[in-house]
């Protein structure tokens, strides 16, 4: 049986415990063992020993131990997985873990507001058979590695901060964190973002593919 462990916590406006349950419910439904931490201090070598990690922590802070942790469990294969603020804005401080998730949000002009997203990759297993779709939500400007492989995008208007006009941001991706696979997007503010068919079937294909079970 799959194991994954989810880590969740920090800025209460992620809902951190509901998102916690969103994802434990749809893992399980796809056969893995979930152990759910709240605290980062409960994270130790045994807890690590997963198919997939997924953090769900906006803001906060890592102790060095953790932070060692979760980023040798990848390095040595184990998946990592997230979205939103929960993995794209974790442990600002850290900047080993930003450069294990391949970015780091700094600013949502304008806030909640309706754009589209654009698929880029239709033939990756996690984008395969989506097409472009809208969402109501924070819309992320993100410091981006450029060894991301990118598999959808979004497209910045004039409408909040004039300068940034025509940027094409990436929005969800994949990249290679030594021998582990690692998986974001930059969706899903509320828990209702993901009723959206798109965003859910990003999300769960994702997570599946980190942790090799797609």
């Amino acid at each position: 049986m799959p194991k994954a462990l989810i880590v969740y916590g920090g800025w209460e406006g992620h809902a951190p415990a509901q998102f916690n349950t969103w994802f434990r419910q749809r893992l399980e439904r796809n056969g893995f063992e979930v152990q759910s931490l709240d605290r980062i201090e409960d994270i130790t070598p045994e807890s690590v020993q997963v198919d997939l990690i997924v953090p769900h922590w906006t803001m906060g802070k890592l102790t060095p131990q953790a932070s060692q942790l979760i980023r040798e469990a990848v390095l040595n294969g184990t998946g990592l997985a997230g979205i939103h603020g929960g993995m794209g804005d974790a442990f600002r401080e850290d900047t080993e873990f930003q450069f294990m998730t391949g970015g780091q949000f700094v600013c949502h002009p304008g806030n909640i507001r309706p754009y589209s997203v654009q698929i880029k990759d239709h033939d990756h297993p996690i984008s395969q058979g989506l097409q472009d779709f809208q969402v109501q939500t924070e819309q992320y400007y993100m410091h981006v590695d450029p060894a991301n492989h990118v598999l959808a995008t979004t497209t910045f208007d004039d409408q909040h901060a004039p300068w940034i006009a025509g940027t094409v941001m990436p929005i969800a991706w994949t990249r290679q964190h030594g021998k582990g696979r690692v998986f974001y997007h930059s969706l899903g503010h509320a828990l209702s973002d993901m009723q959206v068919p798109e965003v859910e079937a990003l999300t769960l294909r994702g997570f599946l593919w980190a942790a090799r079970k797609e």
